[in-house]
């Protein structure tokens, strides 16, 4: 019998793919200046045809879309860390404190000591709809979310992963959508039930614009297994994660995560690492049901110690 030739997939398909290295090569090296070559080499492109292909995957140029990662990494540490603003700045990519400040107040209209102080970004001219609280977390004492939302933490070694990277994550839609593919696809090759299905944010949904946020529906499996068009594959390293689990409407899950950042994390010996947190689906095969979540969340951390080191 004659071989079945491998269909190969859209040029469309093949360049998401290769920006999607990109962008992971890119949150990965926030702290240093990379020239075109290096990314266009990431992505296998000519340098001469990157910035148009960037930005017909991505919707910005490769410029703003660097900038506003190292903006919202900075906005998270000074939010959610103790770091002096000139070792976030040097962290984040900026040549000085000073440059860092340009920026931080062009692009949110107050300064980066305003804004540890606020914690609030009331004129921010990158995201300009924020969310108030009371639209969506009940109204809970601390004590109430300490019993409702015990924290455990789990190390979590290096692991393959099968991801949908999706944009515009204001039609709620288009993320379950998402689920339906990557479960489908998932129980095709007899990998569902083995494993971790879950959910990641790549940006943050307090300063990134509602159209350009970006989730990524993900299943971390032990087999090998072969992406299907619209999927791509990559490693993600050793984790240790501030574990939570949930279960309830979005309203709760909103609880428990602002819980996890905002009281758990400030009183523990813990910081954020420069890492997506995650959404993991204990009930896989209810993953597209948004009426209901059994989660488990799962926020990267490190010991102060170790960025102080």
């Amino acid at each position: 019998m004659a071989r079945e030739k491998k269909r190969a997939p859209h040029a469309s398909v093949e360049y998401a793919q290769r920006i999607d290295r990109v962008i992971d090569h890119l949150r990965a090296n926030l702290d240093r200046s990379m020239k075109l070559d290096e990314l266009a080499k990431v992505a296998c492109f000519s340098a001469f045809h990157f910035h148009r292909i960037f930005g017909a995957i991505t919707g910005e140029t490769l410029n703003a879309f660097t900038n506003r990662l190292r903006l919202e990494k900075a906005a998270r540490l000074l939010r959610y860390s103790s770091r002096s603003a000139t070792d976030i700045a040097l962290e984040c990519g900026f040549s000085s404190p000073a440059t860092f400040s340009r920026a931080f107040r062009a692009a949110y209209d107050t300064s980066p000591s305003q804004f540890r102080k606020s914690g609030e970004i009331k004129k921010s001219k990158i995201r300009k709809e924020l969310l108030a609280k009371s639209k969506y977390l009940p109204l809970m004492s601390e004590a109430e979310k300490r019993a409702a939302f015990p924290v455990a933490l789990v190390d979590v070694p290096e692991r393959t992963i099968a991801y949908i990277r999706v944009a515009n994550t204001s039609e709620p839609d288009r993320v379950i959508d998402a689920f339906k593919t990557m479960t489908g696809w998932a129980k095709a090759c007899g990998i569902l039930s083995g494993g971790t299905l879950f959910g990641m944010s790549v940006d943050d949904p307090a300063v990134t614009p509602q159209h350009l946020y970006r989730y990524e529906v993900c299943l971390a499996s032990r087999r090998p297994f072969t992406c299907i068009d619209g999927m791509s594959k990559t490693r993600m390293p050793a984790m240790r994660y501030a574990v939570a689990k949930v279960s309830g409407d979005l309203e709760v899950v909103a609880t428990a995560w602002d819980y996890l950042f905002r009281g758990w994390l400030i009183e523990s010996s813990y910081e954020p690492e420069h890492a997506p947190a995650l959404e993991i689906f204990t009930d896989k095969e209810k993953a597209t049901d948004w009426s209901h979540f059994e989660l488990e969340l799962c926020l990267p951390v490190k010991r102060l110690e170790e960025s102080a080191a």
